[in-house]
């Protein structure tokens, strides 16, 4: 897991709610295409889930995001 991974996960984990990728892109200081790639990975990895809602995209957290992050702090 990479610098923005790890930002992507920290981000999630502090929300209450699913977040669409503009937040994300937004709060992680990059671009939405570029904030999308990573949380499909995340999600590859187990460690987000995604779901379409309308037009956007919405993510969270799981339980082994939020294991693997205070793992590695």
């Amino acid at each position: 897991m990479n610098e923005i991974e790890t930002k992507i996960l920290k981000f999630l984990i502090e929300e209450d709610w699913p977040v669409t990728t503009e937040m994300v892109a937004k709060e992680v200081g990059i671009a939405w295409n570029t904030a999308q790639v990573h949380l499909w990975k995340l999600v590859s990895q187990g460690l987000v889930k995604g779901k379409r809602v309308g037009r956007q995209n919405q993510w969270m957290v799981t339980d082994l995001g939020k294991e693997l992050l205070i793992q590695s702090s």
